[in-house]
């Protein structure tokens, strides 16, 4: 079992940078696949990026393909997901998610498919 805890969540004015950031519990982390989503109100939850659990494939959503970038270190059991020239469409509650995947080296881009989920934080972007 993996806990997650994101942060780095906050206000940020449109045009601007914010890293995220999603500290994991456990020894196995890098057995797992992880990913980003986020959520505004009255919303489904929406799928922004994934990654291996060797981090060598990534996969992004096509509206933030260019200014968001995933990237874990297995080594702190944190991922990472650097959002640059942000726009205020991007505000919302960003979730960090984790599926164990053994030895393969998938990633997932659908909410049903992750097993752990951290709390959120909340990311507000101003114009």
């Amino acid at each position: 079992q993996v806990q997650l805890v994101e942060s780095g969540g906050g206000l940020v004015q449109a045009g601007g940078s914010r890293r995220l950031s999603c500290a994991a519990s456990g020894r196995t982390f890098n057995s797992y696949a992880l990913a980003w989503f986020r959520q505004t109100p009255g919303k489904e939850r929406e799928f922004v990026a994934t990654i291996s659990r060797s981090g060598v494939f990534t996969y992004y959503a096509d509206s933030v393909k260019g200014r968001l970038t995933i990237s874990r270190d297995n080594a702190k059991n944190t991922v990472y997901l650097q959002m640059n020239r942000l726009q205020p469409e991007g505000t919302a509650v960003y979730y960090c998610a984790a599926h164990p995947t053994g030895y393969r080296d998938d990633y997932f881009t659908t909410p049903g498919t992750f097993d752990y989920w951290g709390q959120g934080t909340q990311v507000t972007v101003s114009s």
